[in-house]
């Protein structure tokens, strides 16, 4: 699944236009390398999203096409989050 997709699926980030910016602006990082809005994501890989001055780091669980708001937050695990 594409990254931007997936952050919009499980609910990190709440518009696909807005996940893709997010990817092409280089705030987004799998397992450590710098992420485009295409970059394939698998389960197991981990997820690093800047979100202003604060780091996501998020590892997948499940990937699913789509999925309902109570069942977003089991897509993946919270590893850590830091401010910047």
């Amino acid at each position: 699944m594409r990254v931007d997709k997936f952050l919009k699926v499980s609910r990190l980030i709440k518009r696909r236009t807005v996940a893709k910016d997010v990817s092409d602006q280089g705030r987004v990082w799998i397992n450590g390398r710098e992420a485009k809005a295409s970059s394939a994501v698998k389960v197991g890989d981990e997820l690093t999203i800047q979100f202003g001055q604060k780091a996501v780091t998020v590892r997948i669980e499940r990937i699913v096409e789509s999925t309902r708001k109570e069942e977003a937050a089991m897509m993946y695990t919270l590893v850590r989050e830091e401010s910047l």
